[in-house]
Protein backbone atom coordinates (compact mmCIF):
# COMPACT_ATOMS: atom_id res chain seq x y z
CA UNK A 1 0.00 0.00 0.00
CA UNK A 2 1.20 3.53 -0.76
CA UNK A 3 1.21 6.72 1.23
CA UNK A 4 -1.29 8.23 -1.02
CA UNK A 5 -3.33 5.77 -0.88
CA UNK A 6 -3.46 5.92 2.95
CA UNK A 7 -4.02 10.07 2.70
CA UNK A 8 -6.90 8.81 0.04
CA UNK A 9 -8.58 7.33 2.86
CA UNK A 10 -7.88 9.16 5.94
CA UNK A 11 -6.55 13.04 6.21
CA UNK A 12 -4.16 12.62 8.72
CA UNK A 13 -1.99 10.38 10.74
CA UNK A 14 -4.31 10.93 13.73
CA UNK A 15 -7.25 10.19 11.62
CA UNK A 16 -6.24 7.12 10.72
CA UNK A 17 -5.12 6.74 14.36
CA UNK A 18 -8.74 7.58 15.70
CA UNK A 19 -10.25 4.98 13.25
CA UNK A 20 -7.98 2.36 14.21
CA UNK A 21 -8.29 3.06 17.89
CA UNK A 22 -12.13 3.00 17.25
CA UNK A 23 -12.19 -0.36 15.06
CA UNK A 24 -10.06 -1.98 17.94
CA UNK A 25 -12.30 -0.96 20.96
CA UNK A 26 -15.75 -2.00 19.06
CA UNK A 27 -13.90 -5.07 17.89
CA UNK A 28 -12.50 -6.20 21.22
CA UNK A 29 -15.51 -5.53 23.33
CA UNK A 30 -17.84 -6.79 20.50
CA UNK A 31 -15.57 -10.13 21.93
CA UNK A 32 -15.56 -9.79 25.25
CA UNK A 33 -19.69 -9.18 25.49
CA UNK A 34 -20.06 -12.42 23.47
CA UNK A 35 -18.84 -14.17 26.34
CA UNK A 36 -20.18 -11.73 29.51
CA UNK A 37 -23.57 -12.12 27.90
CA UNK A 38 -24.09 -15.70 27.07
CA UNK A 39 -26.99 -17.08 29.71
CA UNK A 40 -25.66 -20.85 29.07
CA UNK A 41 -22.84 -19.74 31.60
CA UNK A 42 -23.16 -19.03 35.05
CA UNK A 43 -21.20 -15.28 35.63
CA UNK A 44 -18.35 -16.80 37.64
CA UNK A 45 -17.86 -19.03 34.32
CA UNK A 46 -18.26 -16.01 32.44
CA UNK A 47 -15.24 -14.23 34.04
CA UNK A 48 -13.02 -17.03 33.88
CA UNK A 49 -13.65 -17.43 30.11
CA UNK A 50 -13.30 -13.91 29.49
CA UNK A 51 -9.65 -14.62 31.61
CA UNK A 52 -8.83 -17.55 28.98
CA UNK A 53 -9.83 -15.74 26.06
CA UNK A 54 -7.60 -13.45 27.01
CA UNK A 55 -4.46 -15.63 27.70
CA UNK A 56 -5.24 -17.56 24.58
CA UNK A 57 -5.11 -14.49 22.50
CA UNK A 58 -1.63 -13.75 24.11
CA UNK A 59 -0.91 -17.70 23.38
CA UNK A 60 -1.25 -16.81 19.70
CA UNK A 61 0.40 -13.91 19.65
CA UNK A 62 3.48 -15.43 21.43
CA UNK A 63 3.71 -18.78 19.25
CA UNK A 64 3.60 -16.44 15.89
CA UNK A 65 6.89 -14.37 17.69
CA UNK A 66 5.02 -11.73 18.69
CA UNK A 67 2.73 -9.85 21.54
CA UNK A 68 -0.83 -9.53 21.40
CA UNK A 69 -0.65 -6.29 23.14
CA UNK A 70 -3.48 -3.99 23.82
CA UNK A 71 -3.98 -0.79 21.79
CA UNK A 72 -6.43 -0.03 24.15
CA UNK A 73 -4.03 -0.19 27.30
CA UNK A 74 -1.25 1.45 25.68
CA UNK A 75 -3.59 4.45 24.64
CA UNK A 76 -4.58 4.96 27.95
CA UNK A 77 -0.93 4.82 29.12
CA UNK A 78 -0.22 7.83 26.84
CA UNK A 79 -1.79 10.85 28.51
CA UNK A 80 -0.71 12.77 25.91
CA UNK A 81 -2.86 11.61 22.67
CA UNK A 82 -6.03 11.59 24.90
CA UNK A 83 -5.00 15.37 25.79
CA UNK A 84 -4.39 16.27 22.17
CA UNK A 85 -7.37 14.51 20.83
CA UNK A 86 -10.74 14.96 22.53
CA UNK A 87 -11.52 12.05 19.83
CA UNK A 88 -9.72 9.58 21.31
CA UNK A 89 -10.73 10.29 25.22
CA UNK A 90 -13.94 9.92 24.22
CA UNK A 91 -13.57 6.34 22.40
CA UNK A 92 -11.34 5.12 25.96
CA UNK A 93 -14.13 6.49 28.16
CA UNK A 94 -16.85 5.05 26.09
CA UNK A 95 -14.70 1.65 25.75
CA UNK A 96 -14.19 1.62 29.37
CA UNK A 97 -18.19 2.44 30.58
CA UNK A 98 -19.11 -0.13 28.23
CA UNK A 99 -17.03 -2.59 29.49
CA UNK A 100 -17.21 -2.21 32.94
CA UNK A 101 -20.58 -2.01 32.94
CA UNK A 102 -20.36 -5.94 31.01
CA UNK A 103 -18.53 -7.15 33.97
CA UNK A 104 -20.97 -5.82 36.56
CA UNK A 105 -23.25 -7.74 34.46
CA UNK A 106 -21.80 -10.71 34.81
CA UNK A 107 -21.08 -10.12 38.33
CA UNK A 108 -24.43 -9.35 39.21
CA UNK A 109 -25.34 -12.73 37.34
CA UNK A 110 -23.03 -14.43 39.03
CA UNK A 111 -24.33 -13.39 42.40
CA UNK A 112 -27.75 -14.91 41.63
CA UNK A 113 -26.88 -17.96 40.32
CA UNK A 114 -24.13 -18.63 43.32
CA UNK A 115 -21.38 -18.80 41.21
CA UNK A 116 -19.73 -15.33 43.15
CA UNK A 117 -20.85 -14.71 46.30
CA UNK A 118 -22.14 -11.38 47.85
CA UNK A 119 -19.29 -9.13 48.62
CA UNK A 120 -17.98 -5.92 46.94
CA UNK A 121 -20.20 -4.02 44.84
CA UNK A 122 -20.51 -4.89 41.34
CA UNK A 123 -18.42 -1.88 40.12
CA UNK A 124 -15.65 -2.72 42.09
CA UNK A 125 -15.66 -6.25 41.30
CA UNK A 126 -15.61 -5.26 37.64
CA UNK A 127 -12.75 -2.51 38.14
CA UNK A 128 -10.45 -5.72 39.41
CA UNK A 129 -11.46 -7.71 36.63
CA UNK A 130 -10.54 -4.76 34.20
CA UNK A 131 -7.22 -3.71 36.08
CA UNK A 132 -6.49 -7.92 35.89
CA UNK A 133 -6.96 -7.73 32.50
CA UNK A 134 -4.72 -5.14 31.71
CA UNK A 135 -2.22 -6.19 33.75
CA UNK A 136 -2.20 -9.52 32.02
CA UNK A 137 -1.64 -7.48 28.91
CA UNK A 138 0.97 -5.63 30.28
CA UNK A 139 2.43 -8.53 32.02
CA UNK A 140 2.47 -10.88 28.41
CA UNK A 141 4.70 -8.21 27.04
CA UNK A 142 7.33 -9.22 29.66
CA UNK A 143 7.77 -12.97 28.12
CA UNK A 144 5.83 -14.90 31.33
CA UNK A 145 3.91 -17.82 29.67
CA UNK A 146 0.61 -18.21 29.38
CA UNK A 147 0.23 -21.02 31.63
CA UNK A 148 2.00 -18.62 34.44
CA UNK A 149 -0.69 -15.75 32.95
CA UNK A 150 -3.45 -17.50 34.00
CA UNK A 151 -2.58 -18.73 37.18
CA UNK A 152 -2.10 -14.89 38.02
CA UNK A 153 -5.31 -14.14 36.28
CA UNK A 154 -7.12 -17.14 38.28
CA UNK A 155 -5.91 -16.02 41.97
CA UNK A 156 -6.63 -13.02 41.01
CA UNK A 157 -10.40 -13.78 40.03
CA UNK A 158 -10.54 -15.41 43.46
CA UNK A 159 -11.34 -13.06 45.69
CA UNK A 160 -14.52 -12.62 43.91
CA UNK A 161 -15.23 -15.78 42.93
CA UNK A 162 -16.46 -18.80 44.96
Amino acid sequence: MRRSSLYNAFTSKDELFVRALEHYATTMRGLQAAILTDTSLSGGDRLRKLVDAIVDEERVARDEGHAAGCMGVHTLMNPDLRARDERIARILERDLRERLGLLEDAIRAGRMDGSIPDGPGAGEGALLVNTLIAGLRVTAQTGVTPEMLRRIALDGLRSLLV
